[in-house]
């Protein structure tokens, strides 16, 4: 029961650093997860953080595998709720007093404010990630290729992802 009140307790955390997305919440999931409770090793945590990447609806679904890893069908259900209940009460709240505040001159420089606040948590998150994920030469090879198709082009992303899932097995095979 412990252990399900403390998945419960990181999770609703980490639903409210969202702002901007998951990969927001990244740094502070990372440490949680893998520095404070040891309940995954940093490339579970990957492995699941790009298993949602891969999943359809929001990434974030990977909260509830983090769930089941440590405490099965009971922590996947309590992750899952604790991730997603603050944040819907939370952006349901504000969003009713937003419509309300449409004049008040305070609103644009509060949203140009958390889009900033986003681009920070998400760079935080993309650099975190990296660490762990761009082990070497090959690794980095593919982000580079990805970051430029997805630039360049209006490839769809599933495309990369298959493509590089496909060269992480080659190489795990024969490198």
């Amino acid at each position: 029961m412990k252990q399900l009140a403390e998945i419960g307790g990181v999770f609703a955390y980490l639903s409210l650093l969202t702002v901007g997305g998951g990969m927001a919440a990244f740094p502070e999931l990372k440490e949680l997860t893998v520095d404070v409770h040891h309940w995954l090793t940093f490339p579970e945590l990957l492995h699941y953080y790009s298993l949602g990447q891969l999943a359809p609806g929001p990434n974030m679904m990977m909260v509830a595998s983090v769930g089941a890893h440590v405490a099965g069908i009971a922590g996947a259900a309590v992750a899952l709720i604790a991730f997603l209940l603050p944040t819907g009460v939370l952006t349901f709240a504000v969003g009713r007093v937003w419509n309300r505040l449409a004049d008040w001159p305070w609103r644009a420089p509060i949203q140009l404010g958390l889009g900033a606040v986003s681009v920070g948590l998400v760079l935080a998150g993309v650099i975190i990630m990296g660490r762990g994920a761009l082990t070497n030469v090959v690794y980095v090879a593919i982000a580079a290729a990805v970051f430029g198709l997805l630039m360049l082009t209006k490839i769809n992303p599933a495309w990369p992802i298959i493509a590089s899932g496909a060269v992480g097995i080659v190489v795990h095979l024969f490198g």
